[in-house]
This record gives C-alpha cells, structure tokens and sequence, in this order.
C-alpha cells in the first residue's frame, strides 16, 4: 500500500491538473479546438493517477490491468458506435 506521502502527492497532481482544465478555457491563447484537446489529455492523465493510486491498479498484477484497458477500449468503441448511430 502507498504511503500517506504518495496519496498527497497524487492529490496535489490532481488538483494542478483540474486548474491546468480551468486556465485553458480561461487564457486567451488557448483556442477552444486547443483547449478541448488539452482538457482530454489533462482528463486521460487525471483517470490514470485515480485508476493507478486511489484504486489501486498499480499493486495488482498486469494481468487484471490489462482486462481494466481492454474494457475501457470497449466503452470507448461504444461511445463512438452510439455517437454514430445519433448523427
């Protein structure tokens, strides 16, 4: 188990990246095309430290990690089939 040091330092991550999510939409040098790329790439980041620390996915074996990539590529394929099928 992580040490209460680790938890603080993932948390202080986390919070960083949520205001780093706030100052793209926020600075005017920021497109909203740039900011919704940056605000996915900052949200992909926040789901693994969350994934990894906070439910523990780094301490179980690989294999149980790659059945948790597997199954949110299939969600993924299936947000994409059902955003197809609205259009």
């Amino acid at each position: 188990m992580a040490s209460l040091r680790t938890y603080t330092l993932v948390y202080i991550a986390l919070v960083a990246l949520a205001t780093g999510k706030f100052v793209f939409f926020e600075l005017p040098q920021f497109t909203y095309t740039m900011a919704i790329t940056g605000t996915i790439i900052l949200a992909v980041i926040k789901v693994g430290l969350i994934a990894g620390y906070f439910q523990h996915l780094i301490e179980e074996p690989r294999s149980i990690t790659y059945m948790m990539a597997v199954a949110v590529f299939m969600v993924f394929l299936l947000t994409i089939a059902a955003g197809y099928s609205i259009q």
